[in-house]
């Protein structure tokens, strides 16, 4: 089983390396003995991130997530990188390939499917739902200092 890589870290930072996209498959994310799911690895944890999860998901032809689920808090974001496939959300299903974004608040009933004739890769962001405000997209400080390579 494939694992991530630490690359560096300090006091405002951490990076990690979770190898190509297409070698995504060689991750299992055990949830318990029972449910294993191949191409499935969560890195906020290795990056001690403390505001937001990720995933990052690689379905080959024709599988799925195989269930429905919700969440109590988090919104997630999901980015579909390559592949095609169907989501679907409270029932509505929609197409979903590379370039596709899709907002799915706490509630929503969710899952997805691969439909075409190679992997399938998404990245999945969770966050508080509600947390964010018009004014968060002013968040960023740009310094005076120069950038030295």
């Amino acid at each position: 089983m494939k694992q991530i890589e630490k690359i560096a870290e300090s006091e405002n930072f951490s990076a990690i390396g979770l190898g190509k996209l297409s070698e995504l498959n060689e991750f299992v994310l055990e949830l318990n003995p029972a449910v294993k799911i191949p191409g499935k690895v969560f890195g906020g944890a290795a990056l001690q991130a403390t505001g937001a999860e990720f995933s990052f998901q690689s379905f080959a032809p024709g599988t799925e997530t195989g269930f429905l689920h919700t969440h109590k808090t988090h919104e997630e974001l999901y980015f579909f990188l390559s592949g095609e496939g169907e989501f679907q959300v409270d029932g509505k299903i929609f197409p979903i390939g590379e370039g596709s974004v899709v907002r799915v608040a706490p509630a929503g009933r969710r899952s997805v499917r691969n439909t075409g004739r190679e992997a399938l890769v998404m990245l999945c962001v969770q966050y508080k739902g509600g947390s964010f405000t018009p004014e968060d997209t002013t968040d960023g400080v740009i310094l005076n200092d120069p950038v030295c390579w």
